[in-house]
């Protein structure tokens, strides 16, 4: 029994069954540079997707790394029940990069917990339970989370603790609208916004819930505008707006540094995770002062925004700026959808390929027309894993290439990925 099958079967005597491993023959990662990835049994591979978008300025990154280290000999762990300068010193960056006007951050351990205190913010601020969320969307794990998750794949609880509306996104690829040009195609999904107020709410709407790009939903992204056309409707009603950027945060969509930004609109509520700490536990919400302080009640947190956690995202999002990372996405991230854009056109099994910067998806479909394709997803996922190059699944029908490789991804390791994937996909056709 090799090293990979031993860990497999001790992962499953203690672990849950529900736990996704990806692979027929999961792998264990265990060391990295850069933009590659060493697994147990000596493999090497090129990482393009960065423990789920995580690993945004890439492995052993010595700034980071000096950061932890320095923070690790002083002080692991106090809580939010004492002063800590790490912790406030980054919340004063992030405020700075914020879009939000007299932001105030509270750090929680990842976008689950972070879009959890969103909800609890936007609830209690507006006084109901009413929330407006879109299909096809994630939001994370936790009860709450799931109640606003507009993916069957990711929802396994009816339950909810919260009174959720869906209404039309951003997926033209599959959506009654998407043969309209973007100007129609958007109004169609305001039009629906509103129905949807007047037949299936009360009225009395806490927040709507949105990622700019939909992640785990197969990197779907709308139109620019679309989401600043939503909140006109939004603002008529004075419901509040939450932008998930905790996959389209720090850069990574190239454009702007927050994802939103595309639209021309400014949020009422940020949550951020993932990328922030570089695969550091850290996330957190940005709020306006008067919706940040809402809460009448005792609150702490334990473990987030802790000194260790705080030190090692300060110096992350330090080196993500000093090396224009956004840039790098941008550039980088163009050169390799123009060129998966071409595969798409002369692939029968590829239906659509979008997305931004280095956070593109490549969608799966059985030659012919728009059927979901997971079968061959998951076979192109194996190719590729065989030839040295990780990529990512997702989508409503586990049909979705996940492409999302850390910001410091040169040209030619872009070209690199994108060969070994052109192959893997001959392949599998």
């Amino acid at each position: 029994m090799g090293l990979h099958a031993d860990l497999l079967a001790r992962h499953r005597r203690v672990m849950p069954s529900w736990l996704a491993l990806y692979y027929q023959e999961p792998i264990s990662l265990v060391d990295g540079e850069g933009c590659r990835v060493r697994d147990a049994e000596g493999n090497t591979y090129l990482d393009f997707f960065g423990g789920i978008l995580t690993t945004i300025s890439g492995y052993k990154v010595p700034q980071v790394v000096e950061a932890i280290k320095r923070q690790a000999e002083k002080m692991l762990h106090t809580s939010t029940l004492y002063l800590i300068e790490p912790q406030i010193e980054l919340a004063e960056k992030i405020a700075e990069l914020s879009p939000i006007p007299d932001a105030k951050v509270f750090f929680t351990n990842s976008g689950t917990e972070a879009n959890d205190t969103a909800l609890l913010l936007a609830t209690a601020y507006r006084h109901s339970n009413q929330i407006l969320a879109l299909r096809n969307s994630y939001h994370g794990r936790s009860f709450s989370a799931i109640s606003v998750t507009g993916n069957r794949s990711w929802s396994p609880s009816s339950l909810s603790p919260l009174q959720v509306t869906y209404v039309h996104g951003g997926y033209r690829y599959r959506s009654p609208f998407g043969h309209l040009p973007d100007d129609q195609f958007i109004a169609a999904c305001v039009d629906d916004l509103r129905h949807m107020i007047d037949v299936a709410t009360s009225g009395d709407v806490a927040a709507m819930i949105a990622e700019p790009i939909q992640g785990v939903g197969g990197f779907v992204t709308p139109p620019d505008g679309f989401f600043g056309a939503m909140k006109e409707v939004l603002d008529e009603h004075g419901i509040l707006f939450i932008s998930d950027e905790v996959q389209t945060g720090w850069g990574r969509t190239g454009e702007h540094f927050w994802g939103i930004e595309a639209h021309g609109v400014v949020p009422d509520i940020i949550t951020f995770a993932k990328g922030v700490g570089n695969g550091l536990a850290m996330g957190g919400v940005i709020a306006r002062a008067e919706i940040m302080d809402c809460i009448q009640a005792n609150s702490i947190s334990t473990f987030g925004g802790n000194p260790l956690a705080a030190a090692g995202a300060l110096a992350n999002i330090e080196f993500i700026l000093a090396n224009d990372l956004q840039t790098n996405a941008y550039k980088v991230g163009s050169h390799l959808k123009a060129r998966l854009d071409h595969l798409r056109d002369r692939s029968p099994i590829v239906g659509d390929v979008r997305g931004k910067g280095l956070m593109i998806g490549v969608e799966l479909v059985r030659p012919g027309g728009k059927e979901p394709n997971p079968e061959a997803t998951s076979a192109v996922m194996e190719e590729t894993r065989r030839r040295g190059l990780l990529v990512g699944k997702g989508g409503l029908y586990g049909n979705v290439l996940r492409i999302a490789p850390p910001l410091t991804l040169t040209e030619e390791e872009a070209d690199e990925g994108y060969r070994i994937l052109e192959e893997a996909i001959e392949a599998v056709e």
